[in-house]
């Protein structure tokens, strides 16, 4: 009963602590500290922040703060299993009642929310509104309300759910309560449609960045996707990954091919039993799939950090949807990739879809798909225009999409516009656009010579042009203003006002040169594309890193968790770069807390030592012996490298080396008079210059060094990790330099 027994203040410091001691962070990411203030103060907040920006931390660190418990509404069991696992692995006790769950097991849960033992409590809305329960939580002390997926209750949103909207009766039935509302996908209308269905009182609305610079966004043309994703998975062997189709046939056709070219994959959609679909995610959840293949049923809430990529097979209905599933990749803020493969027959047959899944909101939803196919045709920075959606702006070229790095060139298409606007003319504006490119190709298919097309004066006046050039130019003439699509009228093209100044000469085109998608993204250096299974990686820092993952995955299995639950790909990716094997030194690296420490510290500190270790960390721990509990005298355990000089030094043996340095000693010069590893010399060094010491920076980075670094980290975005560093660079720069480099600009910047 820790938490009935040691209360703590509703203050930021005790946060602070909670966040360092149960999640292993020193500190909150932006803005969390200024909603987590917001809650303390028991006020109603509205937070908008995208997939994996850090949600739950804002109400789950409040709570555990906070006297009483925490009722969270969550719109899927799945979602709730993993937050529950992964908050009882940080020691938080959480509980989670839904229709998996039995009454012997409910009333305990009951039992513990009654007696203060329980934190925080995971509910469906339906369970929440169903007879009885209100009356429950009435004898319970409450210390707020999460609305999770808050857009679910406006109709206005993408995901709209009915019985979201009785959640106002929360308000009537507790009053004094505060509800927080949490949503990562809501343009500016839902985000006023939440406020006033929860009849929330004056609230503060934090709205983060949407952005999410670690995707990497790539839009291919939709001809020949399932060779492109073959292709792709070739290029990301062992990566999880999510495939989106429209269809339940797409995603059982798609999954057979994959799983024939020996990769581990399953297919999840609503034709499944509960069961079934169930069995595919745990697996999924678990690494022992690697690619799940999925309709949008997939996928809501799913924690799982370690995702690697998305690809869309079609085009997405709206935006909104499309941002969070993307948003299902890169959780743990490491490089991930969104690829969406589009064309023109996936917007018709969604339009379809459209019109007959609810005519009362045909209008909105063809305007949100219009959006969304304006993305996919777009001929400048694609991150621009999602956060443009969101109503948030960017200064400048986002550099990691396929059109930041690939940016198209622009020529004088005006004679280009006018072959095509006047077959559309000589057409009688009934041509589709397969149906005008064939034209102006002079194809001679039955389409074109039963409505005697191949006797128009423009008919082949663009044969010099492929079809994916055409097509191409199309759409931007559309995009442009030019051409519009009569939907009603089997989607015939219609010339504009705009195009006929432009098809009588009296106003210029510019278009974007049509430049089709590589095969292949580059692999880079040092990695192999090919299907034969990957060679040993290279570094010490990637072989312990899957020695690490080797382990986890061990434990993961032997606790029927996923592996995620025990620690993060980053946190594994931090240890193999620092190496703790002590106490102090494991408990610095991010997503360590105390009580992960006390479960998994000692397996994964054997796991490091079994690797070599890190000398200079064993230099600076006051603890000579790297882990208690490790027998020296048994020859099984692995050796802990044993510390070249004692610390008898007035100021240390990191004061030694500063000293020496400032005496002009070189790295290796000090590593020698000191015996001492030329890696621990370093590893002092930078401790040195955290601690705002002066080093002379010259010695180991050049100015043309440091202006490659700053680069590299300004394509990476937001503030990357070493390892992402040292990949995106080819490993030209040892860790050393790179540390280095960061301390260097963060100084710079005033940090």
């Amino acid at each position: 009963m820790l938490f009935a027994a040691e209360p703590l203040a509703p203050t930021l410091d005790s946060a602070r602590r909670v966040l360092k001691q149960y999640y292993g962070y020193d500190t909150f990411r932006p803005m969390q500290e200024d909603i987590i203030q917001n809650i303390l103060g028991g006020q109603d907040t509205v937070v908008l922040m995208p997939t994996g920006g850090g949600k739950s931390i804002c109400f789950q660190v409040p709570a555990v703060v906070r006297e009483g418990v925490c009722v969270v509404v969550s719109p899927l069991i799945a979602l709730m299993k993993d937050q529950v696992e992964a908050l009882k692995a940080n020691g938080i006790q959480a509980a989670y009642i839904n229709s998996s769950i039995g009454s012997s097991e409910q009333n305990n849960i009951a039992a513990d929310c009654l007696n203060g033992y329980l934190k925080l409590l995971y509910v469906s809305p339906e369970k929440l509104l169903s007879e009885g329960f209100m009356t429950f939580l009435k004898r319970v002390k409450l210390s707020m309300f999460a609305i999770d997926e808050a857009h679910c209750i406006s109709s206005w949103g993408h995901d709209f759910r009915p019985e979201y909207t009785q959640l106002r009766v929360l308000r009537e039935q507790f009053p004094q309560v505060p509800i927080i509302a949490l949503t990562a996908t809501a343009d500016r209308l839902t985000q006023r449609d939440i406020q006033q269905q929860l009849r929330l009182r004056e609230p503060r609305v934090f709205l983060s960045s949407f952005d999410r610079p670690n995707l990497n966004l790539i839009v291919r043309p939709g001809q020949d996707r399932i060779n492109g994703i073959l292709e792709f998975l070739e290029r990301h062997q062992g990566e999880a990954g999510i495939i989106y189709c429209l269809s339940r046939k797409q995603c059982e056709t798609l999954t057979q091919k994959i799983q024939a070219k020996g990769i581990k994959a399953g297919y999840y959609h609503a034709g499944l039993t509960p069961n079934q679909r169930g069995a595919v995610q745990e697996a999924f959840l678990k690494d022992d799939v690697q690619v799940i293949v999925a309709t949008i049923a997939f996928g809501m809430g799913i924690d799982k950090s370690n995702v690697r990529w998305v690809i869309h097979y079609n085009l997405p209905k709206n935006i909104e949807g499309y941002y969070q599933e993307i948003g299902r990749a890169g959780r743990d803020g490491s490089p991930a990739t969104a690829v969406l493969f589009y064309s023109f027959g996936d917007v018709m047959s969604l339009r379809d879809m459209l019109t007959k899944e609810n005519p009362s909101l045909t209008q909105l939803n063809l305007t949100k798909l219009e959006r969304m196919q304006q993305f996919a045709e777009a001929a400048s920075c694609r991150r621009k225009i999602l956060l443009n959606y969101f109503g948030e702006t960017l200064t400048q070229d986002c550099g990691n999409c396929d059109i930041c790095r690939n940016p198209p060139t622009t020529f004088d298409g005006t004679e280009l516009a006018q072959k095509a606007l006047s077959a559309v003319v000589r057409g009688r504006e009934k041509l589709s656009i397969n149906l005008l490119i064939d034209v102006l190709r002079g194809m001679r298919n039955q389409a074109v010579l039963s409505a005697g097309l191949d006797q128009i004066k423009t008919y082949g006046a663009g044969r010099d042009l492929p079809y994916l050039d055409w097509y191409s130019y199309i759409h931007q003439m559309l995009n442009d203003g030019l051409l519009y699509i009569a939907y009603e009228e089997g989607y015939a093209l219609k010339i504009t006002d705009l195009g006929r100044q432009v098809l009588q000469g009296q106003r210029p085109v510019s278009m974007k040169k049509f430049q089709p998608a590589e095969k292949a993204e580059k692999a880079p250096r040092g990695r192999k594309a090919q299907s034969a299974p990957a060679a040993a990686p290279a570094t010490r820092e990637a072989q312990l890193f899957e020695a690490l993952r080797t382990l986890r995955k061990r434990i993961a299995d032997e606790q029927g968790v996923p592996p995620y639950v025990i620690f993060t790909d980053s946190t594994l990716q931090e240890m193999a770069v620092e190496r703790p094997v002590n106490r102090t030194a494991m408990l610095a690296i991010s997503g360590v807390g105390m009580k992960k420490f006390e479960t998994y510290g000692e397996a994964f500190i054997r796991e490091v030592l079994a690797h070599g270790g890190n000398p200079a960390a064993l230099d600076e721990d006051e603890d000579a012996a790297p882990l208690a509990g490790l027998d020296p005298d048994d020859p099984g355990a692995p050796r802990a490298p044993r510390k070249r000089e004692v610390n008898t030094e007035a100021g240390g043996t990191i004061d030694t080396t500063y000293q020496l340095h400032r005496l002009g000693l070189s790295v290796e010069a000090i590593a020698e008079r000191r015996a001492l590893a030329v890696s621990t010399v370093q590893t002092h060094l930078t401790n040195c210059y955290a601690k705002g010491l002066d080093l002379r920076i010259e010695e180991f980075l050049k100015p043309e060094e440091l202006a490659e670094i700053q680069t590299a980290q300004a394509q990476l975005g937001g503030s990357p990790m070493l390892r992402d560093l040292f990949d995106h660079l080819r490993e030209k720069y040892d860790y050393f330099k790179l540390r280095l480099a960061l301390m260097y600009f963060k100084k710079l910047r005033g940090e």
